[in-house]
């Protein structure tokens, strides 16, 4: 019988550890080929500098395949100072098509260069351990700005790669050209006298705010006639009366936040006996699947998720990996799509 060798910890076993239902591990190995420890460790960490003989690191990746192992995630960061994680902490907005859209292509983005992306939704009450606590992710990144007790929290616990952070890099405000899109193209219609109408969700109220500021610098830098028509609520009365009250200002083209705003304008409106465009021009914003196929057609301003998502995806690579930052936000992110509203 020929002896395994210095390094040999004890004889080759065929035992099974995945049959005891626990996770299988590195001694598991180490004792299925008869080897130590730290020579398993170093095959299957990848470990640079060690002069593994090719035949014993076959025999190695072998028997871990056989038996089903797989890294450790704490391990595996602490030993590579990496957890290959980027946690995106989630505003507490309706996950919307773009946000979808968005979080989708990042994600792709992220899993060609051998990183995870993981959402989390922290509550305001929420009484459970904060999701980068446990991660230790190599970058934390938002779609809003983080408040100062949130950006002292993650400091607190080690996290300093942190999207949007002044000490790094600031996303922009990746929608503030759409209400100038919007306006211009109503504009171009031959509308002089437009209104904005939000949405009441109450999540959405600073991106609301946002799009009405926005909506009001374009008309009134146009030279056009302005009107804030307020908000309205999807599936009760304020879509009707908001388009009542439209027509009695005189307005004939509607900015809407977006297209679920934009759907039920136009519904109501046609309820009404109103002809679209004809009485009331309306455009939406964001493109939603929707949009182009109730009748008419929703005007919407598209965004470039795909690009958006793969430059948000840039960011946190360039911090993950101390390496450039995308050169900018895609060229064409915003782009009016003309339908049968306008």
């Amino acid at each position: 019988m020929t002896s395994p060798g210095p390094d040999a910890t004890s004889p080759p076993s065929t035992a099974r550890s995945t049959a005891t239902g626990r996770r299988v591990t590195a001694a598991d190995v180490a004792r299925e080929v008869g080897l130590s420890r730290a020579t398993v460790g170093f095959v299957l960490n990848d470990t640079p500098g060690q002069t593994i003989p090719t035949p014993t690191r076959e025999r190695v990746l072998a028997a871990a395949r056989r038996l089903g192992y797989r890294p450790h995630p704490a391990a595996r960061a602490l030993a590579s100072g990496q957890s290959r994680i980027i946690l995106l902490v989630l505003p507490d907005w309706p996950i919307d098509f773009a946000m979808r859209r968005n979080i989708e292509e990042a994600t792709h983005a992220l899993d060609e260069a051998g990183y995870t992306l993981v959402t989390h939704n922290p509550l305001h009450a929420g009484r459970t351990r904060p999701l980068w606590e446990s991660l230790q992710p190599d970058v934390v990144m938002s779609l809003a700005p983080f408040s100062d007790e949130r950006l002292a929290q993650l400091r607190d616990a080690g996290i300093h790669r942190i999207v949007p952070d002044p000490a790094h890099v600031v996303i922009e405000e990746y929608t503030e050209p759409g209400p100038a899109l919007q306006v211009a193209h109503l504009a171009d219609r031959g509308h002089h006298r437009l209104a904005f109408v939000g949405s009441s969700d109450a999540r959405l109220r600073e991106l609301v705010t946002a799009r009405r500021r926005a909506t009001t610098e374009a008309a009134r830098a146009a030279g056009l006639a302005f009107v804030d028509a307020g908000d309205i609520a999807l599936g009760d009365e304020s879509a009707p009366r908001a388009v009542s009250a439209l027509g009695e200002a005189g307005v004939t083209g509607v900015v809407a936040y977006n297209d679920d705003v934009a759907i039920a304008l136009v519904t109501a409106a046609r309820r009404a006996g109103l002809a679209v465009p004809a009485d009331l021009a309306v455009i939406g914003h964001d493109d939603i699947p929707l949009a182009s196929v109730v009748e008419p057609r929703i005007t919407s301003v598209r965004l470039d998720v795909v690009g958006l998502g793969r430059y948000l995806a840039g960011i946190a690579l360039s911090l993950a990996e101390n390496s450039a930052l995308p050169d900018a936000v895609p060229t064409r992110l915003l782009e009016v799509v003309s339908r049968e509203t306008t």
